[in-house]
């Protein structure tokens, strides 16, 4: 059972409402965003690297790397180990936009906290540095433990002949 309700999840997704709908100015949706982030983390990665990472097709990995380029966000170099691929790179403009979304989100968070005392917020604090150090850790190993963890019990409480929301 769940204890946490999905908590974190839904929180994160609230920031996310909040900072897309701060940002719109900027014209980058949310795939692209994820785009975006992907070329950020790997400066010089080809096309096909990010729709690797992001798990896209051909078709809207060409799409979004066009859009963003167009918009001034991706700049493409010639692969010289391979002349049929290009290397992406991230503009400054992608650089304003990731400070802009951190800033927003930094700010979402302080806001969220700032109706506790103290003592509830340093130890909720401490508390989610550790489960963030637990979950990166368990992403660098290629999540073993918590796979062998879920499997088969996904939908465990859900009525039977229904499948899990998204909620």
């Amino acid at each position: 059972m769940d204890v946490t309700h999905r908590h974190i999840t839904k929180i994160g997704r609230e920031v996310n409402r909040f900072v897309n709908r701060s940002v719109s100015g900027f014209g980058v949706g949310t795939s692209e965003y994820e785009f975006l982030h992907a070329v950020r983390k790997n400066p010089g990665v080809t096309q096909a690297g990010v729709r690797e990472r992001l798990g896209l097709d051909k078709a809207a990995a060409a799409r979004r790397a066009a859009n963003l380029e167009a918009k001034g966000f991706l700049i493409r170099k010639p692969n010289p180990l391979d002349g049929r691929s290009q290397l992406l790179f991230a503009t400054p403009k992608a650089d304003k936009l990731k400070c802009s979304r951190a800033s927003m989100e930094a700010g979402f968070y302080e806001w969220l906290l700032s109706g506790l005392p103290e003592d509830r917020r340093t130890a909720f604090c401490e508390t989610l540095d550790e489960l963030y150090q637990t979950c990166k850790a368990e992403s660098k190993a290629g999540f073993p433990h918590v796979s062998d963890y879920v499997a088969g019990r996904a939908c465990e409480n859900e009525p039977a002949g229904q499948e899990a929301r998204g909620n």
